[in-house]
């Protein structure tokens, strides 16, 4: 099987998973969507109304910002995949529980797996911590990190730009050192 029948193959178990509750009151699931062999992975947080109306990631506003960005450093949506820890959303777009990411964690780990990327850009907290447990995003964004063979690169959520200035013109900047990590022109520290 080739990386998109891999992904495929694991969309469908997705789709069926009962691990948790938020099956229950979710459209459908989402897990995760773009090039089956990218070098850039983006993984946020959960499916919010779009996304579990559409089924894709980050289709709404947080996601055109992301779209904005991606072109900004030459790329587009087809060229990286993007995914959540959290493959159903949370009632009301709460945040994700501990045994709700503990249930998905086996899935997200299998995609990163099959996909094998150079770097996985973290979108917000919630997935900098899937990564790196006692990192603080206000002081781990913007520096990328070694962790088991992966380069971990946190910046913060595309929703946290939209609701603050000040936090998206630090996003963008952020967003704009990918390609020199891609190029390995960023050196990285080990564990936050």
């Amino acid at each position: 099987m080739n990386n998109k029948e891999k992904l495929e193959k694991l969309a469908k178990q997705i789709s069926n998973c009962t691990k948790c509750s938020l099956c229950e009151k979710a459209t459908q699931a989402v897990p995760g969507h773009g090039n089956p062999n990218a070098e850039i992975v983006f993984i946020g947080e959960a499916p919010g109304f779009y996304e579990d109306r559409d089924g894709l990631p980050f289709v709404g506003r947080s996601g055109k910002l992301l779209d904005f960005m991606l072109g900004q450093i030459g790329l587009n949506r087809e060229d990286v995949w993007i995914g959540n820890i959290i493959k159903h959303r949370p009632p009301d777009n709460r945040d994700p529980l501990p045994e709700e990411i503990s249930a998905c964690k086996p899935y997200l780990t299998k995609q990163i797996e099959i996909i094998s990327p150079k770097i996985v850009v973290t979108l917000g907290r919630f997935s900098m911590n899937y990564f790196l447990p006692n990192a603080t995003i206000s002081m781990s964004h913007g520096k990328p990190y070694l962790v088991d063979n992966l380069i971990i690169f946190p910046i913060y959520h595309p929703a946290a730009g939209l609701r603050s200035s000040s936090l998206k013109l630090q996003l963008i900047q952020d967003f704009l050192k990918i390609p020199d990590i891609m190029k390995g022109e960023q050196l990285w520290t080990s564990q936050a």
